[in-house]
């Protein structure tokens, strides 16, 4: 996928988590929400035939480099992150700050973790929908 579609694809999933991220499961208002990430979900299947070999979240954290920078602060190295992740990370990373060398390796840690948790809750909001239907 071309860069340009991939950061719009990853930019609309971003706002449709955050549009999620305060609705409980269940609710009517998690409709549209619901619907653009089952859209982005079939693109992305779309334009990555391979979806289900996708890394798992301890497989991705073991492919990226840590390197502890001179500022006294550990860094990750953004070219290491492999797509759709890199992106996925830019985009929920937008307004962060970070050394011109990379992101700090706690931003990345903390948005593996946000990104386990919101697909947890992902999954709960399309089981009620499904409990519900």
């Amino acid at each position: 996928m071309p860069d340009d579609e991939l950061r719009e694809l990853e930019a609309k999933r971003r706002k449709a988590l955050w549009m999620l991220a305060n609705i409980s499961p269940g609710d009517l208002r998690a409709s549209d929400a619901l619907s653009i990430l089952d859209d982005l979900d079939r693109l992305e299947g779309k334009y990555s035939p391979h979806a289900d070999k996708a890394l798992d979240l301890n497989q991705l954290r073991d492919c990226v480099t840590l390197q502890h920078h001179n500022s006294g602060i550990d860094i990750i190295l953004e070219q290491t992150i492999p797509q759709p992740w890199r992106e996925r990370f830019l985009q929920a990373s937008i307004g962060s700050t970070r050394v011109p060398d990379g992101p700090y390796a706690t931003d990345w840690d903390k948005f593996v973790n946000e990104w386990e948790r919101e697909m947890q809750h992902v999954q709960n909001h399309r089981l009620a929908k499904a409990a519900n239907s």
